[in-house]
C-alpha cells in the first residue's frame, strides 16, 4: 500500500500536530527557525521518547506495508538458504531495498502526501488567527474586564501565542503605534502584533532601540493592562533570546524603573499604616521587580561565556537602580522616608539569592567589587547604615512591644499589608546577607573603612563586627506563639552564621575575628555575668549559646586558639592580663555549678552549658590548650556533673502505681524528663571523652572514673557511624588510637565491644567477602600483600595493637584456642583467636577453615611483623606462644618431596614472607648493623639469592648482619675528655653549664671523640654530681644480700630480652661469652631496687613487674662494656634524679612516687608527659607531619612511645643510641621531647609519602630512622629548647607535680631543683579562680607551667582545701 487516501491524510495531519505539541518545550528555546529545524532533524538522536510518537509508529508502519516483502525476498537472497546473516549482507540488502523502484515510489507518494497535509496546517492557522484577531475587535471594551484579566507578568507561556512572520517595515510601525500620544486601543493592538512577532526578529530589527523606547514607556503607563502586556513581552522574549540581547531588555526594564523611582518618590509608611502590595502601583512595581529577579538568578549560568561589557552591563544598571535613594541618612522617628527599590528586592528575595550567585565566580566578582569601589561604594554604605539602624530600633524599643515589631507579622487578615519596620527588617536582613558575602573577600574588605553619617570617624571592619554582635545581642526574644518567626531569619541566628563564615576563611577571620575589640565585645557579657551583675542581653538564653557557638567556631582554628590561649592583651574589665580561655573555661565552670545568680534557672539549662563545654572542647582537645585549662580541674567538674545528670536519669524503683483516670499525662511525664536528660548526659559524656584526645588529657579522663563508659559512649556512636562534632573534619580515628596506646585504654575499649567488632568486621571482608555484593565475575586474585579491601581493618589493628602495653593487656596471659577442628562458619571474636586462625597456622584443621589460605595468612604474618617491631609485644607473644619455633617448622614442612631425595624448599609468598619476619626478629639493630631480606622475588635466573633462615634462637646468616658502625672503646685525646680530668671542682655551680657546653661542642664538631669509654666517664660522673647537688627523689641507699639475689626469678620475657641483648652486644664486639650472667645479675638487683620502691594499693590488673624488657638497663650493660655492678651503682644514682622517670620507664612503674591514681592507672610519665610535648611541639614546628599523622588517624605519641621504651634499639645504629642516652641525662629530660621532634622532622618526606600511600603506620614500625646523627640535629634541638624551655623544661622536669593535679595529697618531693624556683604567685590566688564563694570571682588563674608554681599551689589549683606550703 503505497497510496494515501483521504481518510489517511486527515490521520497524519492530526499525528504531525501531536508531534508539534509534544516537541513545543524544545522548538521554544531556539533562538532562530533555523535552530528550530535543527532541533526537529535531530529529534530521534536527543529525544528518548522519539519512537513512541503516534506519527512515528504510523510511519514506520506504513513503511512495513510497502517494503516488508521485498525486504524479506532479498534478505533471503542474500543469504543464500543460511541460518543467519552477516553485517556485509545487512548492508547490501539495504542499498538494494533503496535503489528499488519501490522505495522511491513509496518515498514520493509519502513526501506529496505530507506536503499537503503540512499545507492544510499553515491554511488553518492562518484562518485561525484571522478569526481571533475578529474576536479581539468585537471585545475590546470589555477586555479589561474579562478576556484580559491576568496580572501575573510570567503566568503566560511563550507558546500560548504562536509566531507570524513580521517585517521591518510593520516593526516600525509597531513602534509609531506605541508612542504614548496614540489611543489605547492602537497601543494595545500594536503590543498584540508584536507578541505574535517571533523574538529574535523583533530584537534583530533596525528600529530595536526606539521600539525599547516606545515599551519602556508604555511599561510606566497607568493602564496595567498595557504595562502587564509589556511584562509578558520582555519576559517571553528574554527567554528565548541570547545574552547580548536579554541584557538589553534587563537595562531597558531597570532604568524603567530607575526613572519611575526618581520621578514618583513614593515614601514608607508612617506608625501603623502599611503598604499594601495589592495597590495597583504597588502591585506594578512588583512585578517589574520579580521579572528583575528572576533575570538576576539566571543569567550567571550564561553569562561567563559572553563578553565582560555585557555583564558589566547588567551589573552596573542594577547597581544603578539599588542605589536611588534621595535621602542617604537616616530619618528620624515619625518622619517620612522614600520608599527605594531595594525594599521592594527585599520582599522578594530577602536572603539575597541573587547577589550570591553574582559572587560566586571571580568572572563576575572582580567587576562586582571594581564597580563598588569606583561608583556604587554607596550600596555599602547603605546597608551598613541600615544594620546600625536596625541596632538603635533594638536598643530604644521596650520589652513590651518587642515581640510586635521586631519581625515581619504575617497574619491571615493582613497578609498582603505591610508596615513600615516590617519593610524595614527585610531590608536589614537583606543588607546583612550581602555585607556578609562582601566581607569574606579580600576586595570586599579593602572596600572598608566608609564613611557614615552621624559618625565623626570612618566606620571600620571591626565596627562593623561589633556592631553585629551587638544586634546579636540586642534583639529581643519573639513571641513563642508567633508562627511566621523562623530560625533561618533570627538576627541572632543570622549574625551567628555570618560570624561562622568569616571563620572559615583564614584572611577573613583575621581581619575581622582575630580583632581585640571583637573578643572583648564576645566576652563581655560572660565577665559581667561571672562578677555578680546583669548582662545586657534581652535574650540571654539564646544569646548565651550563639555566643558559645561563636566562641567554639573560633577556637576550632589553629589562629583563634592561640588567640584564646595566649593573647593577654585584652581589656577584660577587672581582668587584666588575662587570656579569653580563662573567661571561657572560668564562665563554663560557674555554668556547671549553677552559681550565676544574675542569671535564672532557665537561662543556665543545658543546653547553654553544653554549648560552652563544647567551646571549651575546642581548647582542652589539643595540647597547648590542655596546658592552660588544666588547672582549672575542668574534667573532675564535668565528672561531677556527669554523676548527678546519672543520678536524675536513673530514678529510685517504686511500687507500681495504678494509672488514676483522667491523668493520662502523668504517665508521659518520665518520657518528657528523660528525653532532656539524656541529652545532657550525652554531651557530658561527649565533652569527657574529648580529654582523651591528647596523652595527658588521657591521664585526666582516667583520673574521673568515666574512661569506660565515655568509651563506650563512643563506640555507639563509631558503629552509628556519626560525625564526632561540627567542627570536626575527621571520625573518632585518632581518638581510639590514643585510647588504645594505654593498658586501660584498651580494655575500655574491650569491654565496649570495639575489639569484638574490629576482628569480626575484618573477617568478614578477609574471608566471608560483601554479602550484599551481586557476583556476575569471579572475584580476582589480590596481587597486593594486603588487599585494597582488607587495608582499612589491617590498620585498624595496628593502631589497636601499636603500643606494647596494650598487647601485653589483651594477650597477656591469653592462650591460643588450638582446636582440633575450625567450623567453616565459626567467626573470631578476640585478638587470641584471630592469631590463632591467621598467624598459628600449625595444622591441616586451620589451613583447610581458612577460604583463602594463602591471602589470610599472608595478612597475618604481615600483622604480626607490625606487632613484633615493638620489642616488648615480640618478647610477649614469643614467650607464650613459641611464634619461631612454630614458624620454622611451617618454614621447613614447604618443601617438594621427590622420590629417593631430599625436599628442597618452595619459594612462594608465604615462605618469603616468613623468612623475613624470621630475620627482622632475631637480628638487631639499626639501619647500617642489619640487613633484612626483601619480601619480593625478583627477575632473572635466581629469583631469591638470600638465605633461609631455618635455625632458632641461633643468630641468623652471616648476610644479615652488618659491620657495625661501633664506637670505639679506647679513650682518645679531646677536649671533654681533658675537662672531665681536670681538677674543676663537680660540686661548683658552673660545672654543669660547662660540661654541656664541652658535650655539645665536641658532638657538633668532632663526635668521634665521644668514645664508650668516654660517654660511659661522663655519664658516671654527671649521675654522681646530679645526684649529690640536685637530687629530685629520696637517695636510694641499695644494699642486697646475695642470699635475695638468688631468690629473684626471671620471668620468660626477661631470659627471652637477655638472649637478645647479649647477641647484639656481641655482634657490636661489646660482650664476651659471660655477658648473659652479668645481665640476669643486673636486671635483679633492679628488680629487687625497684620492687621496693612499689606501690602496694593498685588494681590486680597492673603487674607487679614492668610489662617487657628493661632497655635502659640493657643500654647501659653494654655502654659499660659488660660491667654489670658499674652499670648497677649508676643505675641507683641515677635513680634519685628526675630525669629518670622519663628515661627509666621501669623505674616510675607503679612507684610510691606517683599518686595511687595515677601508679593505679599503668600509665607511664613518658607517655602523659613526653609524648604530650611532643605532639604540641610538632603542631607548632612540623605542621605538615603532625597533619599527616591526623590524616592517617595514627598519633606521633604512640610512634615515641616505642621508640622512647626501647631506646630506638633496632630505629637507630648503636652510636645514636648511646648519643640519645647521654644527651638527655647531661642536656635535660625536656631533650626527651626535642629528639623525638627532630626524629619526625628529619622523616617528614617519608612520612608525606607514605600518608598518600595510606601505610603510615607500617612504615614509622617497620622501616628504621635512615641518615639520622645527634651531631646534625643539635643546634635545632638547642633553638627548641630556647623557645619552649620555659614550657617543657620545668613541665618535663616536674612528674610529680602533674601528679599531683590528680592527686592533691601527695607530698612535696624532698628537693626541688633551683630552675623550677616558684614565682610569686600565692595559693590564696590559686583557689580563688575556682572557689566561686570567693569575692571576686575573676582573678589571674594558676600559670600553666609549673615552673610558676609549687607542688601544692598546683594541687589547690583542683582541691582549694589543700593546705598551703
Amino acid at each position: 500500500m503505497s497510496q494515501f487516501s483521504s481518510e489517511d491524510e486527515a490521520e497524519l495531519q492530526y499525528l504531525l500536530r501531536q508531534l508539534l505539541k509534544s516537541t513545543k518545550d524544545r522548538i521554544s528555546g531556539a533562538p532562530s527557525i533555523e535552530c528550530a529545524e535543527e532541533i526537529l532533524l535531530h529529534l530521534e538522536e536527543t529525544d528518548k521518547k522519539f519512537h513512541n510518537y503516534e506519527l512515528v509508529r504510523y510511519l514506520r508502519q506504513h513503511v512495513d506495508r510497502s517494503l516488508g516483502a521485498l525486504v524479506e525476498a532479498e534478505t533471503e537472497l542474500g543469504a543464500g538458504g543460511d541460518a543467519g546473516a552477516s553485517a556485509h549482507d545487512i548492508h547490501a540488502v539495504t542499498r538494494r531495498t533503496r535503489d528499488s523502484a519501490e522505495y522511491k515510489q513509496m518515498m514520493q507518494t509519502l513526501k506529496n502526501t505530507m506536503s499537503l497535509v503540512v499545507e492544510s496546517l499553515i491554511n488553518k492557522f492562518e484562518e485561525d488567527q484571522l478569526r481571533k484577531e475578529e474576536t479581539y475587535r468585537d471585545n475590546l471594551p470589555g477586555a479589561s474586564e474579562g478576556h484580559f484579566n491576568d496580572n501575573c507578568s510570567d503566568s503566560d507561556s511563550s507558546f500560548n501565542h504562536s509566531y507570524a512572520f513580521i517585517k521591518q517595515e510593520q516593526l516600525q510601525a509597531l513602534a509609531e503605534q506605541l508612542d504614548s500620544s496614540q489611543p489605547k486601543e492602537v497601543r494595545w493592538e500594536a503590543l498584540q502584533k508584536l507578541c505574535c512577532a517571533p523574538p529574535s526578529d523583533v530584537l534583530s530589527c533596525e528600529t530595536w532601540n526606539s521600539l525599547r523606547t516606545s515599551l519602556s514607556a508604555v511599561l510606566d503607563d497607568r493602564d496595567p493592562d498595557l504595562s502587564d502586556k509589556v511584562l509578558k513581552f520582555f519576559a517571553k522574549t528574554s527567554s528565548s533570546s541570547p545574552f547580548n540581547l536579554t541584557r538589553e531588555i534587563y537595562s531597558s526594564l531597570a532604568k524603567s524603573l530607575e526613572g519611575y523611582f526618581l520621578s514618583h518618590k513614593l515614601s514608607l509608611p508612617i506608625g501603623s499604616d502599611g503598604i499594601d502590595v495589592t495597590r495597583p502601583d504597588i502591585s506594578r512595581l512588583l512585578k517589574q521587580m520579580r521579572l528583575i529577579n528572576d533575570f538576576q538568578k539566571e543569567m550567571p549560568s550564561f553569562w561567563i561565556r559572553h563578553p565582560e561589557k555585557y555583564m558589566e552591563e547588567v551589573i552596573e544598571s542594577t547597581f544603578s537602580l539599588l542605589s536611588v535613594h534621595p535621602d542617604l541618612g537616616l530619618a528620624s522617628p515619625g518622619t517620612e522616608k522614600a520608599l527605594e527599590p531595594v525594599y521592594l528586592l527585599a520582599l522578594l528575595d530577602i536572603k539575597a539569592t541573587w547577589f550570591n550567585k553574582w559572587m560566586h565566580s571571580y568572572y563576575s566578582r572582580a567587576v562586582i567589587f571594581r564597580l563598588l569601589e569606583r561608583k556604587y561604594k554607596s550600596l555599602i554604605v547603605a546597608a551598613v547604615q541600615q544594620c546600625l539602624q536596625h541596632l538603635s530600633d533594638c536598643e530604644h524599643r521596650s520589652p513590651q512591644t518587642s515581640g510586635s515589631s521586631a519581625e515581619p507579622q504575617t497574619s491571615s487578615s493582613q497578609w498582603s499589608i505591610y508596615t513600615r519596620s516590617e519593610l524595614e527588617y527585610a531590608f536589614f536582613v537583606h543588607s546583612l546577607c550581602v555585607l556578609g558575602k562582601v566581607l569574606i573577600y579580600t576586595n570586599g574588605r579593602k572596600l572598608f573603612p566608609i564613611k557614615i553619617r552621624k559618625h565623626k570617624d570612618l566606620f571600620s571592619l571591626t565596627d562593623l563586627v561589633v556592631t553585629l554582635i551587638n544586634i546579636m545581642y540586642q534583639h529581643p526574644q519573639p513571641p513563642r506563639t508567633d508562627p511566621s518567626h523562623t530560625v533561618s531569619l533570627a538576627p541572632r541566628s543570622l549574625v551567628t552564621e555570618l560570624l561562622w563564615m568569616l571563620c572559615e576563611q583564614t584572611e577573613s577571620a583575621a581581619e575581622c575575628i582575630y580583632q581585640s575589640p571583637v573578643i572583648e565585645t564576645l566576652l563581655a557579657p560572660l565577665i559581667r555575668l561571672l562578677n555578680g551583675e546583669q548582662a545586657k542581653l534581652k535574650s540571654p538564653a539564646r544569646t548565651l549559646t550563639h555566643i558559645a557557638d561563636v566562641l567554639a567556631r573560633i577556637a576550632s582554628t589553629d589562629r583563634g586558639l592561640a588567640l584564646f590561649l595566649n593573647d593577654k592583651s585584652l581589656d577584660l574589665s577587672s581582668s587584666k592580663g588575662l587570656s579569653a580561655s580563662h573567661v571561657i573555661v572560668q564562665f563554663t565552670q560557674r555554668l556547671l555549678d549553677k552559681d550565676l545568680p544574675s542569671l535564672g534557672r532557665w537561662e543556665m539549662s543545658p543546653a547553654v552549658c553544653g554549648a560552652f563545654l563544647f567551646a571549651c572542647r575546642q581548647m582542652y582537645n589539643t595540647c597547648e590548650g590542655l596546658q592552660v585549662l588544666r588547672p582549672y580541674g575542668l574534667h573532675s567538674c564535668i565528672a561531677a556533673a556527669l554523676k548527678e545528670a546519672n543520678a536524675v536519669s536513673t530514678p529510685t524503683s517504686t511500687p507500681a502505681s495504678t494509672p488514676v483516670p483522667g491523668h493520662s499525662s502523668s504517665t508521659c511525664s518520665l518520657e518528657t524528663i528523660a528525653g532532656p536528660s539524656l541529652i545532657w548526659e550525652e554531651t557530658l559524656q561527649d565533652s569527657l571523652l574529648h580529654f582523651a584526645a591528647t596523652p595527658k588529657g588521657l591521664l585526666l579522663l582516667q583520673s574521673t572514673g568515666a574512661l569506660d563508659h565515655c568509651v563506650a559512649y563512643m563506640y555507639s556512636r563509631f558503629i552509628k557511624k556519626l560525625q564526632v562534632s561540627r567542627c570536626e573534619k575527621f571520625g573518632y580515628g585518632v581518638m581510639v588510637t590514643q585510647v588504645a596506646a594505654t593498658a586501660p585504654g584498651v580494655m575500655a575499649l574491650l569491654n565496649s565491644g570495639y575489639v569484638q567488632e574490629l576482628v569480626v568486621k575484618l573477617w568478614s571482608v578477609l574471608e566471608c567477602g560483601r554479602e550484599d555484593l551481586r557476583v556476575v565475575h569471579p572475584k580476582s586474585t589480590p596481587m597486593d600483600p594486603i588487599d585494597r579491601s582488607c587495608l582499612k581493618s589491617f590498620l585498624a589493628l595496628v593502631n589497636l595493637l601499636s603500643s606494647g602495653a596494650s598487647v601485653w593487656a589483651l594477650l597477656r596471659g591469653q592462650p591460643l584456642p588450638q582446636r582440633e577442628a575450625y567450623p567453616l562458619r565459626e567467626v573470631p571474636s578476640t585478638i587470641a583467636d584471630l592469631m590463632d586462625r591467621l598467624i598459628a597456622v600449625d595444622s591441616d584443621a586451620k589451613i583447610n577453615s581458612l577460604f583463602n589460605y594463602e591471602q589470610s595468612h599472608t595478612f597475618g604474618l604481615r600483622l604480626l611483623c607490625v606487632l613484633c617491631c615493638d620489642l616488648d609485644s615480640f618478647l610477649l607473644l614469643e614467650s607464650q606462644y613459641a611464634l619461631c619455633s612454630m614458624l620454622l617448622l611451617r618454614q621447613k614442612e614447604n618443601v617438594t618431596e621427590p622420590a629417593g631425595a631430599q625436599g628442597q624448599l618452595i619459594l612462594d609468598r608465604l615462605s618469603v614472607e616468613r623468612n623475613h619476619l624470621l630475620v627482622r626478629v632475631c637480628a638487631v639493630g639499626g639501619p647500617s648493623e642489619r640487613r633484612l631480606p626483601p619480601r619480593a622475588l625478583q627477575e632473572g635466573p635466581d629469583p631469591y639469592p638470600w638465605p633461609m633462615f631455618l635455625s632458632y634462637p641461633s643468630a641468623p646468616p652471616q648476610c644479615y648482619t652488618l659491620d657495625a658502625a661501633m664506637l670505639p672503646q679506647s679513650k682518645q685525646d679531646s677536649e671533654i675528655s681533658a675537662f672531665l680530668a681536670s681538677g674543676i671542682p663537680a660540686k661548683d655551680e658552673g660545672w654543669m653549664a660547662a660540661c654541656r657546653k664541652q658535650y655539645c661542642k665536641a658532638m657538633s664538631t668532632t663526635p668521634s671523640s665521644l668514645t664508650g669509654s668516654v660517654l660511659s666517664q661522663l655519664l658516671e660522673k654527671v649521675v654522681s654530681v646530679n645526684a649529690a647537688t640536685q637530687p629530685f627523689f629520696p637517695p636510694a641507699h641499695y644494699k642486697a644480700k646475695d642470699s635475695s639475689v638468688k631468690r629473684v626469678e626471671l620471668s620468660a620475657v626477661q631470659l627471652l630480652g637477655i638472649n637478645i641483648c647479649v647477641r647484639y652486644g656481641r655482634s657490636l664486639g661489646l660482650l664476651k661469652d659471660e655477658g648473659a650472667e652479668e645481665l640476669a645479675l643486673l636486671l635483679k638487683h633492679s628488680h629487687l631496687f625497684l620492687a621496693a620502691q612499689r606501690a602496694t594499693t593498685h588494681p590486680t590488673a597492673v603487674p607487679d613487674l614492668h610489662p617487657g624488657q628493661d632497655w635502659l638497663a640493657a643500654t647501659l650493660f653494654l655502654m659499660m662494656a659488660g660491667d654489670g655492678e658499674r652499670a648497677q651503682r649508676w643505675l641507683v644514682d641515677f635513680s634519685s634524679l628526675l630525669c629518670s622517670a622519663f628515661l627509666w620507664p621501669a623505674r616510675m612503674h607503679s612507684s610510691v612516687h606517683l599518686p595511687a591514681l595515677v601508679a593505679a592507672s599503668g600509665i607511664p610519665p613518658v607517655y602523659w608527659c613526653t609524648a604530650h610535648y611532643v605532639e604540641m611541639l610538632l603542631k607548632a614546628e612540623v605542621p605538615l607531619v603532625h597533619s599527616a599523622f591526623r590524616m592517617s588517624g595514627f598519633t606521633p605519641s604512640q610512634m615515641c612511645l616505642q621508640w622512647l621504651n626501647q631506646c630506638f634499639w633496632n630505629y637507630l645504629d648503636w652510636p645514636e643510641v648511646c648519643h640519645y642516652v647521654s644527651t638527655c641525662v647531661l642536656m635535660g629530660p625536656d631533650y626527651q621531647v626535642y629528639v623525638c621532634v627532630a626524629v619526625l622532622k628529619h622523616m617528614q618526606p617519608d612520612i608525606l609519602l607514605h600518608t598518600q600511600a595510606q601505610d603510615l603506620q607500617v612504615y614509622l614500625k617497620e622501616e628504621p630512622i635512615l641518615g639520622f646523627r645527634f651531631q646534625d640535629h643539635l643546634e635545632f634541638m638547642e633553638q627548641l629548647e630556647g623557645k619552649y624551655g620555659t614550657t617543657t623544661t620545668p613541665a618535663a622536669s616536674t612528674p610529680t607535680d602533674h601528679a599531683r593535679c590528680i592527686d592533691p595529697h601527695r607530698p612535696r618531693p624532698l628537693h626541688r631543683p633551683p630552675q623550677t624556683t616558684p614565682a610569686a604567685s600565692t595559693p590564696t590566688d590559686h583557689a580563688r579562680c575556682i572557689d566561686p564563694h570567693r569575692p571576686s570571682p575573676l582573678h589571674r588563674p594558676p600559670q600553666t607551667t609549673p615552673a610558676a608554681s609549687t607542688p601544692t599551689d598546683h594541687a589547690r589549683c583542683i582541691d582549694p582545701h589543700t593546705p598551703a606550703a
